[in-house]
């Protein structure tokens, strides 16, 4: 569902809100754009208005796949801030720890044991914050 400019706002705050966990008082996305607000503003609206008003709203897959893609991503790009904000919202998108972890070993001969190793230390973090458990394989 591709928006047009005037309401990919709302379209972005639904689609993000989808992602939010609801125990949280202010969603991970919520505190980056109030963060930026004195250095960068627009950043913080492009993630709402563009990232999920756009790009995140579009037909063809659904907020669980999209959210392992987004965390695969992270994981080959080694960028542990943001991947501990997207397990988070893979959580929330129904995907669970067992998937996430599996997502993040499928990923050794891609992207090397380095970055997998990274990535497994931050999900366990997230996973701890979340009571969430995992049963190795």
């Amino acid at each position: 569902m591709a928006t047009h400019l005037n309401n990919r706002h709302e379209v972005g705050l639904k689609k993000l809100n989808e992602f939010t966990d609801t125990n949280s008082a202010q969603s991970t996305h919520e505190k980056i754009a109030e963060s930026l607000k004195d250095i960068a503003p627009a950043v913080g609206e492009w993630i709402t208005d563009f990232a999920y008003g756009e790009v995140y709203s579009r037909n063809g897959l659904v907020n669980r796949d999209r959210a392992i893609v987004t965390i695969a991503t992270l994981v080959t790009q080694g960028t542990e801030p943001q991947l501990a904000l997207h397990i988070n919202t893979g959580l929330t998108a129904g995907l669970t720890g067992n998937e996430i972890v599996e997502a993040i070993m499928h990923l050794v001969p891609y992207t090397g044991f380095p970055r997998v190793l990274n990535a497994l230390e931050v999900a366990k973090v997230v996973f701890s914050e979340r009571g969430v458990t995992v049963n190795p394989a």
